[in-house]
């Protein structure tokens, strides 16, 4: 297990320790030898998994539904994928998406909505997806062109979506679509789509550096029922930044497992490595670069928990959250980048551990908005409270 000092700091609960030890033990005897050559099988196989062992309570919300609490505890959903990340970047995918997936369903689902979803997500009997981005909507959602109309009892859905993790094997979608009630995000609804909806197609599979599955989808004349919607109508804006704002947090987290993982690597390796009589570690820049990545790693996890935190108190995080998820993500490709510099030639060989690591990084610093987004919302936020003064 990588140093976890800093589960000891007032920001965690003995029940969170025990967690984080307990996670670690299950995926250093389960996680370590997975292969993945095929990806969807491996999804569905650490879907299944992480639901026998009960990881996936964690990623829910409601104790009449399977989950461990009545809220979705953001501290304990950083440990798992910052553990989960370190020992398995697919196995993190496969958490993190199925909390994702249905954290509409958890927030603002109604309770048909939940009786019927959240108990199968958490035993990983269901796989959830989140349906948000478009070919001309990722980081502007109020470009969103995917049209839902109302026609008497059900919603035609029209358009769509790409970059859908989980596409082509998810058992449902959350997906968001214009309904039009306002202009802009203020116009957007938020409904379940099920996979076997003759509407809905599977358009095509995209193909990325850290293989998971990815696709676009086709929505043509998909029927749904208006009792598919999550929450009122013109609320989807709401729907997605809340359960975004959830999660997000999660993705410094999964960044710090990266991060941490490529720090053992190559700690280990700088002590073995002979070089000129003596070993890697030995020379001053060396130590030099292994002090800069502990450090940026330490810098991370405060920014990450102390958000975590912030939100199990009820606070609102949306600029902590997106420090968080800047710094964290931002600096963990640094820290893995240092490690394939200190591997060397070993570094950028298929297979080795921080060659993957190097293509699962560059991800995060995209996915769930972008660094550049994240910027302009910190930037927003601290301007909106001068102007509040």
């Amino acid at each position: 297990m990588s140093d976890t000092s800093y589960l000891a700091w007032p920001f965690f609960e003995p029940r969170h320790q025990e967690l984080a030890a307990q996670l670690d033990q299950w995926a250093s005897a389960t996680l370590s030898q997975q292969h993945h050559a095929d990806v969807d099988q491996a999804c569905r196989t650490l879907v299944k998994q992480l639901g026998d062992a009960g990881w996936l309570q964690h990623a829910i919300a409601g104790k009449e539904y399977g989950a461990t609490s009545d809220q979705i505890d953001t501290r304990v959903i950083c440990l798992i994928r910052e553990t989960l990340a370190r020992h398995n970047g697919l196995a993190d995918f496969a958490f993190a998406m199925q909390g994702l997936g249905s954290g509409a369903i958890s927030l603002f689902g109604s309770q048909s909505q939940r009786a019927n979803y959240l108990p199968k997500v958490a035993k990983g009997h269901a796989i959830a997806a989140f349906a948000l981005s478009e070919p001309e909507a990722g980081s502007d959602v109020a470009a969103m062109q995917c049209q839902a109309t109302l026609v008497g009892e059900h919603y035609i859905l029209d358009g769509e979506k790409t970059w859908i993790s989980n596409g082509g094997i998810a058992d449902f979608y959350v997906v968001f679509a214009r309904t039009g009630e306002q202009p802009g995000a203020r116009g957007i609804s938020a409904f379940i789509v099920d996979a076997d909806n003759p509407g809905l197609q599977v358009a095509e599979r995209i193909q990325v550096i850290a293989p998971h599955p990815l696709a676009k989808l086709k929505f043509t004349n998909c029927r749904v029922h208006s009792s598919q919607r999550i929450g009122d109508a013109g609320q989807g804006f709401k729907v997605g930044m809340a359960t975004l704002d959830v999660f997000r947090t999660s993705v410094a987290a999964a960044a710090l497992g990266f991060a941490r993982r490529a720090l053992d690597e190559a700690l280990q390796h700088v002590k073995q490595r002979q070089m000129f009589g003596k070993t890697l570690a030995d020379f001053q820049l060396t130590q030099a670069k292994v002090a800069q990545m502990a450090t940026g790693i330490d810098s991370s996890a405060l920014l990450t928990y102390r958000a975590a935190w912030q939100r199990d108190q009820g606070q609102r995080v949306t600029r902590e959250a997106a420090m968080a998820k800047m710094t964290a993500t931002e600096t963990a490709q640094q820290v893995i980048d240092a490690a394939v510099q200190l591997f060397g030639g070993l570094g950028v060989v298929s297979g080795v551990p921080v060659e993957c690591l190097y293509r699962e990084i560059r991800a995060l610093r995209i996915y769930e908005g972008a660094t550049e987004v994240q910027q302009l919302i910190i930037a927003r936020e601290l301007l909106s409270e001068v102007n509040k003064v």
